[in-house]
Parts: C-alpha cells; sequence; structure tokens
C-alpha cells in the first residue's frame, strides 16, 4: 500500500480535483432530472408515484449500497472502488438516456445509484486521508462546494438542454465527464488507500443492512396500504438485528460502536439526516409547482430554483474554513435555524404566491444549507481515527442518502393519499398544491428536531 504524506501537494491537489468533478455528478443530476420529470411524465405517460420512484429508486440504490462499499473500500482499496463507480455511473447514464419505458427508467437509475454510492463513498475518504485536520475543513469545504455547484447548474443547464434538446440530453451530458474523470484516475492519480486489507468483508451483516433499509424506505412510500405497513415493520425488524450482530462479529461492515460511544459523531450523522430529509424534496415539490401550478417553462422553472444552490455554493466553503477556527457546533445549529425558516415560508404556497417570495425562501434555505453541511461534516470526518475514515465517509453518505430518500418518500407518501395514482393534469392541480403544502409542513416540523440535534452534539 502506497501512502501520501501531508507534504505531498500533487496528490493532494489531483486527489481534490477528481473528488470534486465527481461530487458534481449526482446533485447535478437529481437537480436535473427532477425539473425534467414533468417532461417524462408526458413522454411515458406516467403517473405521480411513478415518477416519484425515478428519483426515489436512484436515492434508494446509492443508500443501500453506501455502508458495504465503504467497508469494500477499506479493504481493497479507495481509489478501486472510486473507479468502478464512476464507470458504472457512466455506462448507466447512456442506458437511462436509451430507456424504453419509465420502469426501464427507474431500473437504469437504480444502477446509476449504485456507482454514486461507490463515488460518494470513497471521495470524501481520500479527501479526508490525503488532507491534515488544519487543512481538511477548506478541503471538505471546496468538495462540498462542488456539489452545490452541480445542484446550481442542475436547474439552469437542465432546463435549457431539456427544453431544446429533450430529456434523454442531461444522461448523455454524463458521459464525457465520466471518461474524464477515469483518464484521471489512471494517469494522475497513482496512490491507493486500503486501511482494513487484512480484515474479512461482512456478508451477513450488509444482506442484513441492505435488505432491511430496502424494506424500511419501500414500506415508508405505502404506508397507505397493507403491504407497506408489514415491510416497513419488516425492516425495522431487520434493521434492529443489523445494529446487533454488528457489535459481536469480529469485523463488522458498520462500526456500530461509533454511534454507541462517540456522541459527537453521534449526534451529527443525526442532524444530517434530518436536514437531509428535510431539504431534499425542495426542487421536486417546487419544480411541480413552477411547472404545472405556474405554468413556467422548464428552463424558466429552472433559473427560479438556482436561487437555492447558488447561495449554497458561496456559504459553503467559507463555513468549512470557519469550522476550521471556530465551534462547529454553533455554525451548524445557526444554519439549521435558517432552513427551517426557509421551508417554513413554502407552507403557505398559493397559486398566487409571487415568485419573489419563492426566490427570498430559497436564499434562505441555501445560507443556512451551507452554512450547515460543511462544519457539520467537518465535525463527523475529525471526530473517528484515521482507520474509520471509510466508515465515516460511508456514514457521512448513507445519512445523505437515507435523508434524501426520506425526504422523496414522505412526499411520495403525501402524493399517494392526496392525488393517487394518476397523471398530473390540469384537474388534479388543486390536490397537487395541497400535497405541496403539506409536505412543506412536515418538513418545517423535521426541521425543528434537527436544531435540537445539532446543539445536542455537544461542543
Amino acid at each position: 500500500m502506497a501512502e501520501a504524506t501531508s507534504s505531498d501537494g500533487n496528490i493532494k491537489i489531483v486527489a481534490l480535483l477528481v473528488a470534486s468533478i465527481a461530487s458534481f455528478f449526482a446533485p447535478f443530476m437529481a437537480t436535473s432530472v427532477n425539473i425534467a420529470l414533468p417532461a417524462i411524465g408526458t413522454f411515458f405517460g406516467s403517473d405521480a408515484i411513478i415518477l416519484n420512484w425515478i428519483t426515489m429508486g436512484y436515492l434508494l440504490a446509492s443508500a443501500i449500497f453506501a455502508v458495504p462499499f465503504g467497508s469494500l473500500s477499506d479493504i481493497y482499496g479507495r481509489k478501486k472502488i472510486f473507479a468502478l463507480g464512476i464507470g458504472l455511473f457512466t455506462v448507466s447514464s447512456l442506458l437511462c438516456a436509451l430507456a424504453p419505458s419509465d420502469i426501464f427508467l427507474i431500473i437504469f437509475r437504480i444502477l446509476q445509484g449504485i456507482g454514486t454510492a461507490m463515488i460518494f463513498v470513497t471521495s470524501l475518504a481520500i479527501i479526508t486521508e490525503v488532507f491534515p485536520p488544519k487543512e481538511r475543513g477548506k478541503a471538505i469545504g471546496v468538495n462540498v462546494m462542488s456539489v452545490y455547484v452541480g445542484l446550481s447548474l442542475g436547474p439552469v443547464l437542465g432546463g435549457l438542454f431539456i427544453q431544446y434538446l429533450g430529456w434523454q440530453s442531461l444522461f448523455l451530458l454524463m458521459i464525457p465527464f465520466g471518461i474524464l474523470v477515469i483518464s484521471l484516475i489512471y494517469w494522475k492519480l497513482p496512490t491507493e488507500w486500503m486501511e482494513a486489507e487484512r480484515t474479512k468483508f461482512d456478508y451477513i451483516g450488509s444482506i442484513l443492512y441492505s435488505v432491511g433499509l430496502l424494506f424500511l424506505m419501500y414500506g415508508f412510500t405505502e404506508l397507505n396500504n397493507i403491504l407497506g405497513v408489514v415491510l416497513m415493520v419488516a425492516g425495522i425488524v431487520l434493521l434492529a438485528f443489523f445494529f446487533h450482530y454488528e457489535q459481536k462479529v469480529e469485523y463488522p461492515v458498520f462500526n456500530v460502536g461509533l454511534l454507541r460511544k462517540n456522541t459527537t459523531f453521534t449526534f451529527s450523522s443525526l442532524a444530517a439526516l434530518i436536514n437531509y430529509s428535510a431539504t431534499f424534496a425542495v426542487t421536486l415539490l417546487l419544480s411541480y409547482y413552477l411547472q404545472f401550478i405556474k405554468g413556467l417553462e422548464p428552463q424558466s422553472a429552472g433559473l427560479i430554483l438556482v436561487a437555492q444552490p447558488i447561495l449554497m455554493t458561496i456559504v459553503a466553503p467559507l463555513a468549512g474554513r470557519m469550522s476550521d477556527k471556530y465551534e462547529a457546533r454553533k455554525l451548524a445549529t445557526a444554519g439549521m435555524i435558517l432552513v427551517t425558516i426557509g421551508l417554513f415560508g413554502f407552507t403557505f404556497l398559493t397559486i398566487d404566491t409571487s415568485l419573489l417570495q419563492i426566490i427570498i425562501s430559497l436564499i434562505i434555505l441555501g445560507i443556512g444549507f451551507g452554512l450547515f453541511s460543511s462544519p457539520n461534516t467537518n465535525v463527523i470526518m475529525g471526530s473517528v481515527k484515521k482507520k474509520f475514515y471509510g466508515i465515516a465517509s460511508a456514514t457521512v453518505s448513507t445519512v445523505r442518502l437515507i435523508g434524501q430518500t426520506m425526504s422523496i418518500g414522505i412526499a411520495t407518501l403525501v402524493f399517494a393519499f392526496f392525488l393517487g395514482r394518476v397523471q398530473i393534469t390540469p384537474d388534479q392541480y388543486d390536490a397537487l398544491l395541497s400535497s405541496i403544502q403539506i409536505s412543506f409542513i412536515i418538513f418545517t416540523i423535521i426541521c425543528l428536531f434537527g436544531i435540537h440535534a445539532s446543539w445536542k452534539r455537544g461542543r
């Protein structure tokens, strides 16, 4: 195993560049596909629930595979898993563009989600590996900024591509980026990182986690029928057994001790879970609102939605540098409070709500999220020993992905109660607006608990 030192400037620069380019992919795809959902629905004649699963299938696959691939990256090499993830993401993007139906599109999005899991659990671990603690917050801030650049460009470029080239062009756009990153990995990043190459992979724990999370999340979205209740209960039981099993196995896929013994790690992860659960569906809901109820074109809707990620992009690196000098708890908690205020503004949406009011709420939300994310991530990665970087990175990615899946799941569940499995037409706009309002009320309440979790982590 080759090791990178803190003085190896070239390795640091290349690692940050590659990780940041790769971290651009998923958020760009997430926000642009959310903008594309109305167009995809028209193209395939899909109902509202199927449309939401185009996003949720991708997120759920990412969450399910994040923990197992985090462990595999520690055993077999983070660069190797990272490169395989980029390859899978690129190939599945091509398949998505060629999908013959909405069901096939969901299947290919699931493959794309698996590739995303491999990318996210390794990129942050590689950055944490090569940067010393005094520089880590700044590096993480740059990486988080690349995520927000993806979020920022997603609505704008996505809206343009959808309006003039069709929704398939979004997926084709990812292919040259994937080829570029793979080239940089093998030509400019010779170092490999393995901290647990002599350990064994926990197959039983991985299966318990993956199946349990699948049952829990799918069951949650189907709580309006008995099958959903049964699956959700089964998922809770399997995950409970997973946590019990992981405390006894010699080489666990997830170190449960990090949650039981490390209060800072636990509450920081919980705060991130709550934050993403309350915020990720904002783009989806506002995309529906702006295009269906307000009647805007994809390009115009994208230009409005870009207000939030632009502020994230500006604030995140600043907050990352500040967290190297000041108490991260105060920064992150202040960010969570602003997020709650921004979400609360959307609970009053009506057909007559002005676009200025929407943009103001998006700006508040963007500042709050940027202020929360980088300091919170810096605390999580800085609260564990070096040998747990892979697991900690996987935890950061997993709580983000589970939170994002929960966010879309909450919206899907509300849609199921108020809209049902119908294509969104003008006759359904009143029910759609009610679904959007109730979703934002739920998200605001959830974020109030996030404020408590963020402060509870301690100094």
